[in-house]
Protein backbone atom coordinates (compact mmCIF):
# COMPACT_ATOMS: atom_id res chain seq x y z
CA UNK A 1 0.00 0.00 0.00
CA UNK A 2 1.28 3.52 -0.79
CA UNK A 3 2.48 5.75 1.76
CA UNK A 4 2.22 8.88 -0.21
CA UNK A 5 -1.12 10.43 1.69
CA UNK A 6 -0.09 8.79 5.11
CA UNK A 7 0.72 11.69 8.16
CA UNK A 8 3.00 11.24 10.75
CA UNK A 9 3.24 13.59 13.77
CA UNK A 10 6.60 13.10 15.60
CA UNK A 11 7.03 14.66 19.13
CA UNK A 12 10.37 15.02 19.77
CA UNK A 13 11.05 15.64 16.50
CA UNK A 14 13.36 18.34 16.08
CA UNK A 15 16.87 16.86 17.06
CA UNK A 16 18.11 13.20 18.01
CA UNK A 17 16.11 10.03 16.81
CA UNK A 18 13.39 11.86 15.61
CA UNK A 19 14.32 13.85 13.74
CA UNK A 20 16.47 10.94 11.94
CA UNK A 21 13.09 9.16 11.59
CA UNK A 22 11.28 12.56 10.60
CA UNK A 23 13.78 12.95 7.49
CA UNK A 24 13.23 8.78 7.21
CA UNK A 25 9.20 9.16 7.15
CA UNK A 26 9.43 12.45 4.65
CA UNK A 27 11.61 10.78 2.33
CA UNK A 28 9.33 7.84 1.75
CA UNK A 29 6.37 10.03 1.05
CA UNK A 30 4.83 10.78 4.26
CA UNK A 31 3.88 14.03 5.89
CA UNK A 32 5.35 14.74 8.11
CA UNK A 33 4.78 17.06 11.41
CA UNK A 34 7.63 17.31 13.87
CA UNK A 35 7.22 19.45 17.41
CA UNK A 36 9.70 20.80 20.03
CA UNK A 37 9.67 23.01 23.08
CA UNK A 38 10.40 26.08 20.67
CA UNK A 39 8.82 27.24 17.44
CA UNK A 40 12.03 28.06 15.74
CA UNK A 41 13.52 24.71 16.24
CA UNK A 42 10.69 22.73 15.14
CA UNK A 43 10.79 25.46 12.02
CA UNK A 44 14.09 25.23 10.93
CA UNK A 45 13.58 21.22 11.71
CA UNK A 46 10.90 20.51 9.25
CA UNK A 47 12.78 22.91 6.69
CA UNK A 48 15.66 21.02 7.13
CA UNK A 49 13.80 17.79 6.75
CA UNK A 50 11.88 19.02 3.40
CA UNK A 51 9.20 17.36 1.60
CA UNK A 52 6.34 19.73 2.92
CA UNK A 53 6.73 18.86 6.57
CA UNK A 54 5.79 21.15 9.29
CA UNK A 55 7.01 22.10 12.33
CA UNK A 56 5.03 23.16 15.75
CA UNK A 57 5.80 24.14 19.20
CA UNK A 58 4.30 21.63 21.98
CA UNK A 59 5.82 21.44 25.52
CA UNK A 60 4.74 17.87 27.18
CA UNK A 61 5.38 19.48 30.45
CA UNK A 62 2.24 21.67 29.72
CA UNK A 63 -0.16 18.69 28.88
CA UNK A 64 -3.29 21.63 29.17
CA UNK A 65 -1.77 23.11 25.90
CA UNK A 66 -1.28 19.66 23.69
CA UNK A 67 -4.98 19.73 22.68
CA UNK A 68 -4.54 23.07 21.35
CA UNK A 69 -1.46 22.94 19.59
CA UNK A 70 -3.27 19.86 17.61
CA UNK A 71 -6.12 21.23 16.52
CA UNK A 72 -4.99 21.95 13.02
CA UNK A 73 -3.26 18.09 12.75
CA UNK A 74 -5.89 16.25 10.16
CA UNK A 75 -6.24 12.61 9.76
CA UNK A 76 -3.09 10.47 11.48
CA UNK A 77 -1.55 6.82 10.44
CA UNK A 78 1.36 7.18 12.69
CA UNK A 79 2.31 8.68 15.83
CA UNK A 80 5.29 8.64 17.51
CA UNK A 81 6.36 10.57 20.83
CA UNK A 82 10.36 10.65 21.66
CA UNK A 83 10.59 13.71 23.70
CA UNK A 84 12.78 12.85 26.74
CA UNK A 85 14.61 15.23 29.29
CA UNK A 86 17.51 13.91 30.95
CA UNK A 87 16.91 14.14 35.14
CA UNK A 88 19.84 12.75 37.00
CA UNK A 89 17.78 12.83 40.59
CA UNK A 90 19.31 11.37 43.47
CA UNK A 91 16.99 10.08 46.39
CA UNK A 92 19.30 11.44 48.92
CA UNK A 93 19.09 14.98 47.00
CA UNK A 94 15.94 14.65 45.97
CA UNK A 95 14.48 17.66 43.10
CA UNK A 96 10.61 17.20 43.71
CA UNK A 97 10.28 19.84 41.48
CA UNK A 98 12.35 17.84 38.53
CA UNK A 99 10.90 14.73 39.79
CA UNK A 100 7.12 16.57 38.77
CA UNK A 101 8.29 17.65 35.55
CA UNK A 102 9.30 14.25 33.98
CA UNK A 103 6.75 12.45 35.35
CA UNK A 104 4.62 14.94 33.56
CA UNK A 105 6.46 15.24 30.46
CA UNK A 106 6.60 11.01 30.07
CA UNK A 107 3.58 10.05 31.47
CA UNK A 108 0.66 12.56 31.50
CA UNK A 109 2.07 14.72 28.06
CA UNK A 110 2.44 11.38 26.43
CA UNK A 111 -0.91 10.17 27.56
CA UNK A 112 -2.61 13.53 26.73
CA UNK A 113 -0.81 13.62 23.14
CA UNK A 114 -2.83 10.42 22.33
CA UNK A 115 -6.02 11.60 23.70
CA UNK A 116 -5.59 14.78 21.62
CA UNK A 117 -5.32 12.96 18.27
CA UNK A 118 -7.33 9.86 19.28
CA UNK A 119 -10.46 10.54 17.16
CA UNK A 120 -8.10 11.33 14.24
CA UNK A 121 -6.22 8.52 14.18
CA UNK A 122 -6.95 5.90 10.27
CA UNK A 123 -8.31 2.16 10.56
CA UNK A 124 -4.92 1.27 10.30
CA UNK A 125 -2.70 3.71 12.61
CA UNK A 126 0.03 2.99 15.03
CA UNK A 127 1.77 4.28 17.52
CA UNK A 128 5.54 4.14 19.40
CA UNK A 129 6.47 5.84 22.72
CA UNK A 130 9.78 6.21 23.25
CA UNK A 131 11.15 4.97 26.94
CA UNK A 132 14.30 3.57 27.89
CA UNK A 133 16.28 0.61 28.97
CA UNK A 134 16.94 2.53 32.57
CA UNK A 135 13.71 0.23 33.37
CA UNK A 136 16.17 -2.46 33.45
CA UNK A 137 19.23 -1.48 34.52
CA UNK A 138 19.22 1.30 37.03
CA UNK A 139 21.78 4.02 38.19
CA UNK A 140 22.42 5.93 40.89
CA UNK A 141 20.32 9.09 40.79
CA UNK A 142 17.47 7.49 38.18
CA UNK A 143 14.62 6.55 40.30
CA UNK A 144 12.44 9.00 38.03
CA UNK A 145 13.92 8.18 35.09
CA UNK A 146 13.69 4.38 35.67
CA UNK A 147 10.25 4.75 37.11
CA UNK A 148 8.63 6.53 33.77
CA UNK A 149 10.08 4.22 31.80
CA UNK A 150 9.02 1.47 33.70
CA UNK A 151 5.62 3.50 33.54
CA UNK A 152 5.77 3.32 29.36
CA UNK A 153 6.16 -0.26 29.46
CA UNK A 154 2.99 -0.65 31.11
CA UNK A 155 0.98 2.36 29.04
CA UNK A 156 1.54 0.59 25.81
CA UNK A 157 -0.19 -2.17 27.11
CA UNK A 158 -3.33 -0.04 28.10
CA UNK A 159 -3.57 1.96 24.85
CA UNK A 160 -3.33 -0.76 22.97
CA UNK A 161 -6.31 -2.89 24.98
CA UNK A 162 -8.22 0.98 24.46
CA UNK A 163 -7.36 2.03 21.20
CA UNK A 164 -7.94 -1.54 19.34
CA UNK A 165 -7.73 -2.19 16.83
CA UNK A 166 -4.92 0.86 16.37
CA UNK A 167 -1.36 -0.51 17.28
CA UNK A 168 0.61 0.43 19.98
CA UNK A 169 4.23 -0.33 20.41
CA UNK A 170 7.07 0.84 22.44
CA UNK A 171 10.93 1.27 22.42
CA UNK A 172 13.70 1.00 24.48
CA UNK A 173 17.25 2.17 23.60
CA UNK A 174 19.71 1.07 26.20
CA UNK A 175 23.06 3.13 24.80
CA UNK A 176 22.36 4.84 21.79
CA UNK A 177 26.73 5.92 21.06
CA UNK A 178 26.11 8.03 18.63
CA UNK A 179 23.34 10.07 20.13
CA UNK A 180 23.69 14.04 21.86
CA UNK A 181 24.38 11.96 25.08
CA UNK A 182 27.20 9.83 24.81
CA UNK A 183 28.86 11.59 22.01
CA UNK A 184 32.12 13.39 23.59
CA UNK A 185 32.33 10.50 26.92
CA UNK A 186 34.55 8.00 24.86
CA UNK A 187 35.31 6.49 28.29
CA UNK A 188 31.93 5.65 29.40
CA UNK A 189 30.82 4.23 26.17
CA UNK A 190 33.34 1.94 26.00
CA UNK A 191 32.21 0.56 29.07
CA UNK A 192 29.31 0.26 27.89
CA UNK A 193 30.24 -1.23 24.09
CA UNK A 194 32.70 -3.66 26.54
CA UNK A 195 29.38 -4.82 28.34
CA UNK A 196 27.26 -5.54 24.73
CA UNK A 197 27.57 -8.94 23.76
CA UNK A 198 27.33 -7.62 20.11
CA UNK A 199 30.22 -5.76 20.53
CA UNK A 200 29.13 -2.18 19.34
CA UNK A 201 26.41 0.10 20.59
CA UNK A 202 23.49 1.06 19.02
CA UNK A 203 22.75 3.69 16.99
CA UNK A 204 20.04 5.89 16.17
CA UNK A 205 20.09 4.42 12.91
CA UNK A 206 18.95 1.00 15.11
CA UNK A 207 16.58 2.87 16.74
CA UNK A 208 15.41 4.53 13.65
CA UNK A 209 14.95 0.83 11.79
CA UNK A 210 13.24 -0.34 14.72
CA UNK A 211 10.76 2.23 15.01
CA UNK A 212 9.52 1.91 11.51
CA UNK A 213 9.40 -1.84 11.85
CA UNK A 214 6.92 -1.50 14.66
CA UNK A 215 4.82 1.18 12.77
CA UNK A 216 4.23 -0.74 9.58
CA UNK A 217 4.07 -4.69 10.95
CA UNK A 218 0.28 -4.99 11.17
CA UNK A 219 0.66 -7.67 13.19
CA UNK A 220 3.01 -6.31 16.02
CA UNK A 221 1.05 -4.74 18.98
CA UNK A 222 1.68 -4.13 22.56
CA UNK A 223 5.78 -5.41 22.09
CA UNK A 224 8.27 -3.15 24.20
CA UNK A 225 11.22 -3.96 21.83
CA UNK A 226 14.49 -3.59 23.12
CA UNK A 227 17.38 -2.20 20.80
CA UNK A 228 20.41 -2.43 23.07
CA UNK A 229 22.83 -5.06 21.64
CA UNK A 230 22.20 -7.33 24.63
CA UNK A 231 23.50 -4.52 26.91
CA UNK A 232 21.46 -5.31 29.58
CA UNK A 233 21.65 -9.16 29.49
CA UNK A 234 25.50 -9.20 31.26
Amino acid sequence: MSNAKKTAVIVGGSTGIGFALAKMLAARGESVVLTSRDTARAEAAARTVGHGATGLAVDLAKPGEIAAKFASIGPVDHLIIGAIERDQNSIKTYNVEGAMRLVTIKLVGYAEAVHALATRFTPEASIVLFGGQARERPYPGSTTVTSVNGGITAMIRTLAVELAPLRVNAIHPGVVGDSHAWVGNPVAQERARSRTPTGRLATEADCVGAALFLLDNQAVNGVNLVVDGGWTLI
